[in-house]
């Protein structure tokens, strides 16, 4: 059942990442407008794709969290490379295009965003797809806010746990000890000893 709902999940999200994509090919790209609304489509179906797969792999049934380590590492420099090529290819001037082509040429590299910059749209769909990686789900209750983990009661094999007033105290504990050991120290006293080293029992 896991993997037909999961197998279901993605066929429909890459329906809808489809149709995106084809909005996006609606659109003008010829004005900044027009540029950031293709490419935020295009982001949008990344997105979707990577979020079916934790919507279609609902095993731990909670509610979507944000892993923050996943965050800074991955996706803030993912965002960093990708964007910078988005923002220098715009069509219309301003000062961020401006900027960073300028910066790109001080330090090498515009050559090599000149090249990135006729692939904008699969920069874009990767932008959203590790920006929907960043998020996991967690059991109900395992997680408190921020994925914080909360403490589990250990629950006994057997069943659930006794409640707290029907449990021994740590004296009655061991008391029940000392009482199961004292059977075992009499047997060995009783048996441990030779019949010969027995002191005789005198007769008057």
């Amino acid at each position: 059942m896991y993997h037909v709902t999961r197998g279901v999940v993605t066929l429909i999200s890459a329906g809808v990442a489809g149709l995106l994509v084809w909005l996006a090919t609606q659109v003008s790209d010829s004005s900044n407008g027009g540029y950031w609304a293709v490419y935020g489509l295009i982001a949008g179906a990344g997105l979707i794709m990577a979020l079916s797969q934790i919507i279609g792999g609902w095993t731990k049934w909670g509610l979507p969290r944000l892993s923050v380590n996943v965050f800074l590492v991955a996706f803030i420099p993912v965002l960093i490379a990708a964007g910078w090529v988005i923002l220098a290819t715009q069509p219309d001037a301003n000062w961020f295009r401006d900027h960073i082509r300028s910066w790109s040429g001080t330090i090498g590299i515009n050559g090599l965003v000149t090249d990135l910059g006729e692939y904008v749209a699969v920069l874009a769909f990767g932008i959203g797809l590790v920006f929907g990686y960043t998020f996991d789900t967690s059991g109900p209750g395992a997680h408190g806010p921020f994925g914080r983990r909360r403490r589990r009661a250990v629950v006994p094999a057997g069943g659930a746990a006794p409640p707290p007033e029907d449990r021994p105290t740590a004296r009655e504990e061991r008391e029940a000890a000392a009482r199961d050991a004292a059977p075992e120290r009499d047997r060995e006293v009783e048996h441990g000893q030779p019949e010969d080293d027995r002191e005789p029992v005198r007769s008057d």
